[in-house]
Parts: structure tokens; C-alpha cells; sequence
């Protein structure tokens, strides 16, 4: 399928850019700029930028309002999310070195955290347009390039050296210290608001690992992204776009479809996207397939598997979500896994699965919510496959409390397999989630056969030290089934569910030291106070983790 797609995309891509090379009149009905939608949801934050709003086609008669390009997505927000500090303060330890005291935070768009989750395409650098701008960065020559009246170019790029060291890594009863390195760099070329090319190359490496690194810590030279955006429509005055190639994906509350920020080498897809985002309704369709990194050569996609989806979210006011989506994957590959010391056979696929899901979160008053239902029809090999998962969260942001304190609460829950390999499947499939954000930093647990009573605090000592503390109880749903890690993959296993359901207490500390725009810190420990199910089952150690990491980004 990817394989006619690819040679259908060579050939769309010339077409368009060749239907897109004559000028056109800029719309006059598009989204609006700088203008708060009538329920108080700023569609676009950045003012009309003076000569840079209409650059384009000056002879012709035409214009091009490049504050509205490349459409900024409002993205949605993940679970367990923070409220950040605001107003007047120091916002890096560069702006407290040299007394850069702010009336409020600087509106530099790279995220103020060593781990920066949404991906490079969607970062907004707008504001540079402005002539009333006062904030200048020595970067800033790299973002916003205006070639002419209808071409635009943004660049940028990150790196970052990771030091781990894990005892009993992956429940293997040994220990592993290494470090990890990534770099990326990105061009994005926008002509008008029609068509937009965007490319990024990642290298990751792993260095001095005392296991064999895992599939996700290595790529040494490879294209994470490539893709091309094409306008294909207005609908009521906001741009629809077909996206042709390779592309990330984050949406929704990414516990099912992300690109996680943790592994070194991100995930990322081939395939098509058509999407619309809109004052307060954003549509979302795409059919791709999930690309296999490969340290030795060009990573290419599997073809043996096939997601497509429909997502659609709603937002009633700023800040509020509400999402419903339906969610396809088949996966004709044979895989079995010999779980545990009895290498008990664990089928894996071929399968096929059906989600349905609907999600509501938001915050008032200072009350935060974050509620996420979904079901799962389908088939593994000839067993019929009926299973679920569901999250219920509520926090409270303690505004006026020193430190601005954000507390959640949540419980998650996924189905596990009443009788593994024999009858009905029940396992949830976890598809592509940001397990680790979710699950703990220790990475044992995916959502897949669990039931996770879990808190959260977030601190702020200062406004440029962000402090968070996780605690989560681990219980198997069946004890009959696996224990399956963030990426799906069975670690243990007690086929006659006489090892226990407890999986064990996991504590999560961990702070990031904003150190200027463009830098941070990041360091934690994680420790699993392993339960009988893992004693039961093999270990009688309680793994831990302490890492500490630099990323740059500029």
C-alpha cells in the first residue's frame, strides 16, 4: 500500500508545485489575526506584522499575509499537564545572572524544558515579523528567511547528550550505565500559504552500554521527517492540507498516537494526512505505517502494517478539549515472544484492531480534568479481540500558593488477557503511545494489561525550576497475563496467575534548570519498589534510574 503511495506522492508533489507557480489572490475570508474568537480563544496571538502581513506579489496585485503562515496548530494539551508561572519574574538563569527581570514570560517559542514534545514543524516564530518586536536572539537570523514575495525559509536544530545509569535495567538483573547523543536539524520552505516542504535529519548514537542498545537509542544518519503540505481547500476561511510523506504524529492526549520525546530517535511514519484546524474544530484523517529505525542502513516503513484514523476535537472555550476518534491497525506480521524464564510462547500478531475513543479535559476556577474512554474490537489470529482502557484524572492548580503548585490524581486502566494464547484475546493494544510520560520513567509498564493508581505534583522554586514528583502503584488487570513494557513488549509472565497481580510502587523525582532560551538541564531518579508478581517471577532486586541530561536547541 505505502509502496503505491510513495510513487502516487512523486507525482502529486510535480503536479502541485507546478499548479501552485502561478500567483494568486490572497483570500480575503481567511482565519482571523490577532482577533480573540468571540468565546475568548486567541486564534492567532502574533499582530499583523506591517510590510511583512502583505509581502507578497506587490506587481502582480496579489498579497500574502505571512502572519497567518504556516498556520499555528492549538495543540492539545497531554494529561497530567502543569499550569506554568506567570507574570513578572526571572525567567532563566541567564535573565537572574544579568538582572533581565520580565513582566511576563518571554515569548520565545522553544519550550522552557529539556524534553520538548510537540515536533520542529510546529514551533512558531511568527512574532519575529513583528516591528514592534523587542525581544532579539542571536538565532534569530535562521527563522523567518523571506525570499522574495512568496517564499519563506525557517531553520533550526537541537542536540543533546544523555548520561543513564540503571540497576537491574529491563528486570535483566544487570546493571547498564551509558550515554546517549541526538542531534537534529530542520528546513521548512513555505510557498505563499500553498505548498510547504519540510525535511529533518536526526543522528543518534549510543555509547559504552553494557546491554545490547535498544532498537529506539540509535540511527546514525537518517531523515526523521519528510513531507510535503499542499492546500487543497478553504472550509469557512481555514486552510485544509493534504500532507504527503514522512511525518511525526502527536494528537490528542498522545496516550495512543505520539512521537515519543524520550527515545533517541523519536517515531515517526510514512504516509498520507489530510487535515483542517479551525477556530474551535479541528478534523484529522490520515493512513500511514510505522517506520522501523535501522542504525544500518536508511529506515524504511513496515509494510506490514497499516494505521489509518479519523480524529476530531472540539473546544469549547480556551484550553478545553474534547476529542472523538476511531483508530485502525493491521498488523500481518507473525511475531511470538518467549516470555520469562519458562519462555512461556506469547502470541503477538497477526492481528487486526478497531478503537473507538472519546476524551474531555480542561481546567476552571483552578480545578483541572482529563477523562479518556476507548474500546477495542478486532481479531488475533482466529481468538476475537474485545478490549478496553480508560483514564480518570482530577488536579487543582494552587495559584496564589508559593511555588505554584499544580496536584493530579489520576487512576488508568487497561484490559488484560483472561486466558493468554486460548478463547477471546482481551489484552489492550497499547498502537503508538508516549508511555513513558504516562507510566513512569522506569519505562516497565505500558498500557496494556494494568491498573495504575497514580499522583502528581509539579513545582516551581523558581520560575526557571520546574520540579516534578510521580508516584504510581502498579497491579496486573489479569494475573493470568503479561507484564508489557512502554513499547508493548511482554517482560513477565504468569500463565497460571499464581505469581500475584502487584507489580510494585514506582517514585519519579525530577527538575529542570532552565538555563537561557535556548538551554536546559534536566536531571532525575526513579526508583520501582518491586512487587510479588516481579519477585515471583525472577528478580529480587528493586531496579533504579539516574540520568542527567543537556539539550541545546537553537
Amino acid at each position: 500500500m505505502i509502496r503505491r503511495l510513495s510513487c502516487f506522492s512523486h507525482c502529486a508533489i510535480a503536479v502541485l508545485i507546478a499548479w501552485a507557480s502561478p500567483c494568486q489572490s490572497a483570500r480575503a475570508d481567511g482565519p482571523p489575526s490577532a482577533q480573540p474568537a468571540k468565546d475568548g480563544v486567541v486564534i492567532n496571538e502574533v499582530p499583523p506584522t506591517g510590510d511583512a502581513k502583505m509581502a507578497g506579489c506587490a506587481d502582480s496585485g496579489c498579497g500574502v499575509d505571512w502572519s497567518k503562515i504556516p498556520p499555528v496548530r492549538i495543540i492539545p494539551r497531554t494529561g497530567n499537564f502543569p499550569i506554568p508561572p506567570s507574570g513578572a519574574g526571572y525567567y532563566s538563569l541567564l535573565d537572574m545572572i544579568f538582572g533581565e527581570y520580565r513582566e511576563k514570560p518571554p515569548r520565545f517559542p522553544y519550550a522552557p524544558f529539556a524534553l520538548m514534545q510537540p515536533p520542529f514543524y510546529e514551533v512558531d516564530w511568527r512574532y519575529l515579523d513583528d516591528p514592534k518586536n523587542t525581544q532579539h536572539d542571536f538565532f534569530d537570523p535562521l527563522h523567518r528567511i523571506h525570499f522574495g514575495d512568496n517564499f519563506l525559509f525557517n531553520t533550526g536544530g537541537q542536540t543533546s547528550v544523555r548520561y543513564m545509569h540503571e540497576l537491574d535495567s529491563r528486570l535483566s538483573g544487570k546493571d547498564n550505565d551509558y550515554e546517549l547523543y541526538r542531534a537534529r536539524i530542520y528546513g521548512d520552505m513555505w510557498y505563499q500559504d500553498r505548498l510547504r516542504v519540510y525535511a529533518e535529519f536526526i543522528t543518534a548514537q549510543s555509547f559504552n552500554q553494557d546491554l545490547p542498545p535498544l532498537i529506539i537509542d540509535r540511527n546514525y544518519a537518517d531523515l526523521l521527517d519528510l513531507f510535503a503540505d499542499v492546500k487543497i481547500a478553504d472550509v469557512n476561511g481555514y486552510p485544509a492540507y493534504l500532507r504527503i510523506g514522512r511525518q511525526e504524529m502527536n494528537i490528542g492526549s498522545q496516550r495512543l498516537i505520539s512521537s515519543p520525546v524520550w527515545a533517541n530517535t523519536r517515531r515517526t511514519f510514512d504516509g498520507v494526512r489530510m487535515f483542517r484546524e479551525g477556530e474551535k474544530f479541528d478534523v484529522d484523517f490520515f493512513w500511514v505505517s510505522p517506520v522501523k529505525p535501522d542504525n544500518r542502513k536508511f529506515d524504511s516503513h513496515d509494510n506490514n502494517q497499516n494505521f489509518a484514523g479519523a480524529w476530531f476535537t472540539y473546544r469549547p472555550e480556551k484550553g478545553t478539549f474534547l476529542d472523538a476518534y476511531y483508530l485502525f491497525l493491521d498488523n500481518t506480521n507473525n511475531t511470538t515472544a518467549k516470555v520469562g524464564k519458562a519462555e512461556f510462547p506469547l502470541v503477538l500478531a497477526p492481528f487486526n484492531v478497531h478503537t473507538l475513543g472519546t476524551r474531555y479535559c480542561g481546567d476552571k476556577n483552578n480545578f483541572l480534568w482529563d477523562v479518556e474512554a476507548m474500546l477495542q474490537l478486532g481479531e488475533r489470529g482466529n481468538e476475537d479481540t474485545t478490549a478496553g482502557a480508560a483514564t480518570v484524572g482530577g488536579g487543582y492548580h494552587f495559584k496564589s500558593a508559593p511555588m505554584n503548585p499544580t496536584v493530579w490524581v489520576y487512576y488508568d486502566y487497561a484490559s488484560g488477557d483472561r486466558s493468554p494464547n486460548a478463547n477471546d484475546f482481551n489484552t489492550f493494544n497499547q498502537l503508538f503511545p508516549f508511555g513513558h510520560y504516562y507510566f513512569g520513567f522506569m519505562d516497565f509498564v505500558g498500557r496494556q494489561n494494568i491498573q495504575d493508581l497514580n499522583c502528581h505534583v509539579y513545582l516551581y522554586p523558581t520560575k526557571w525550576i520546574t520540579f516534578n514528583a510521580q508516584w504510581h502503584h502498579f497491579r496486573l488487570d489479569s494475573a493470568n497475563d503479561a507484564l508489557y513494557n512502554f513499547a508493548g513488549t511482554p517482560l513477565r509472565i504468569s500463565p497460571t496467575g499464581t505469581a500475584s497481580k502487584d507489580v510494585g510502587h514506582e517514585l519519579d523525582l525530577l527538575a529542570n534548570f532552565h538555563l537561557g532560551a535556548h538551554s536546559d538541564v534536566l536531571v532525575g531518579w526513579s526508583k520501582l519498589w518491586a512487587g510479588a508478581f516481579i519477585r515471583n517471577t525472577g528478580s529480587d532486586r528493586d531496579p533504579e534510574l539516574l540520568y542527567l541530561m543537556y539539550n541545546f536547541r537553537w
